[in-house]
């Protein structure tokens, strides 16, 4: 089957864009060109320049593999995009203007993100590819941030790449970056702003990282890893074969602090919320939905369960949860309306035309669950309050590390505590995985044993 390129543009039987992709001049870099940028920030892009127009091409880039830049270019940079609700639609997107391999073509990259036409750059690294310790701050003992210390020119991390177009920036006169970290961390702005400048202040010394903006951001919709069934279904509809189209569900938001360094598509006009302070929406996406989605991979997979939508059917799962909502999280979440919230994730999670699956959730728990749970796992502890399913949560990640391990950044540390028995103590016990307070508060450590 002939490839999805841009001489099938004008005959496809689904939406194209509303431009000719090859005038598009580009005015973002994306970093991190997965499967959730392109379901995600991408569309709301391309709506954006439907919209009101500009300039705002993406060049997007793949920090570690070559796999999905490579399949974009063959294409000519074009992705079909599934949305999967009550009917599948279809749509052909053309703002990604171009996919690079940032090992393999470091030239263009720094001249995307230096060029003065480049207003914003976007992120989206999952947790672990903000290279930070257990303290929200940069790992220096990182080995990225290690090489790109000792070779600042020749970057491997994002905050690498970002200080190093910051600096490239100042000796040409480009400007200032609004640059958003669309990922699911705690005060993602903040943490990214904080990490740029502490590697800059080694790196490039002089440098001011803070003339540039970093919004505090939320992003949600569930984009399951694409498949051999759902690339059959976009060949079946298009005639063409994508090697590089994404599936999502209809539901997509994304809130945006109103701190920008200059300016930006005009996301606010197709569905992105442009707002003073977004902590509140921070706090349910991060411990509702997210802490949901984890709580449901390690209490689901050892159940026989393999996506979402069968894991929220289990009556004793979505018992388990909707006790967990009511009785631990709304009150470590107060005033916000969690209730409310959790009904509108649980009939997400129902979707019958989603498969996210379970094992692709529970990967890197050792950075998910210190964001998702400890800190409501932690203050209801504190505070004397429910804390019992919360612990079984954790509870359960670890048995499942011991017997089922995961892709992990602690995994060479699980592996030998694994073979060595699994004892919960020794876990808890490693500072790499868990604050102090899961060795100093016997409850706490006590409910996380037992389960």
């Amino acid at each position: 089957m002939t490839l999805l390129t841009a001489a099938a543009l004008a005959r496809l039987p689904v939406r194209a864009p509303s431009f000719d992709p090859a005038t598009l001049k580009p005015g973002i870099v994306h970093l991190g060109i997965g499967a959730f940028h392109r379901a995600h920030q991408a569309v709301f892009t391309e709506d954006a320049i439907d919209a009101k127009g500009g300039d705002w091409g993406i060049i997007g880039a793949s920090l570690q593999r070559p796999d999905v830049p490579d399949a974009l270019a063959a294409q000519d940079c074009l992705y079909t995009v599934e949305s999967l609700g009550t009917a599948a639609r279809y749509r052909v997107m053309g703002v990604l203007r171009a996919a690079l391999f940032a090992p393999r073509e470091r030239a263009a990259l720094l001249a995307a993100l230096s060029a003065p036409t480049t207003h914003a750059v976007t992120l989206t690294l999952s947790e672990k590819g903000y290279c930070l310790d257990a303290a929200s701050a940069l790992d220096f003992a990182h080995p990225d941030i290690v090489a790109d210390l000792a070779a600042p020119h020749s970057p491997r991390s994002a905050i690498g790449w970002l200080a190093l177009a910051l600096a490239q920036r100042r000796s040409n006169g480009a400007g200032p970056l609004t640059i958003l970290s669309c990922d699911n961390l705690q005060s993602n702005g903040d943490r990214l702003g904080d990490a740029v400048t502490a590697f800059a202040a080694r790196a490039h010394p002089g440098l001011r990282v803070t003339d540039n903006a970093f919004p505090q951001t939320l992003v949600d919709c569930i984009v399951p890893a694409s498949t051999p069934e759902h690339r059959a279904r976009v060949a079946a509809v298009l005639g063409l074969q994508d090697e590089a189209s994404v599936q999502r569900e209809d539901f997509a938001q994304w809130v945006i602090q109103d701190c920008f360094a200059g300016p930006l598509p005009a996301w606010g006009a197709v569905g992105a919320e442009i707002v003073a302070d977004i902590a509140g929406y921070q706090r349910l996406k991060l411990h509702v939905l997210n802490t949901a989605h984890s709580a449901l991979a390690y209490l689901g997979l050892p159940r026989g369960h393999v996506t979402v939508r069968q894991a929220i059917a289990d009556p004793a799962l979505a018992a388990f949860l909707d006790a967990m909502m009511d009785e631990e999280i709304t009150p470590a979440l107060a005033p916000l309306d969690v209730a409310a919230y959790w009904r509108t994730v649980k009939a997400r999670f129902a979707n019958p035309m989603i498969d996210h699956r379970l094992a692709q959730i529970a990967e890197d728990g050792s950075l998910k669950l210190p964001q998702r749970l400890f800190p409501m796992l932690l203050d209801n502890a504190r505070h004397q309050r429910g804390f019992a399913r919360m612990a079984t949560i954790v509870h359960a990640w670890l048995a499942l590390m011991a017997t089922a391990p995961s892709r992990d950044p602690a995994n060479a540390w699980l592996a030998d505590w694994a073979r060595a028995g699994g004892d919960k103590a020794k876990a808890l016990d490693n500072p790499a995985l868990f604050p102090h307070p899961f060795r100093e508060d016997i409850h706490l450590r006590a409910a996380v044993m037992n389960g």
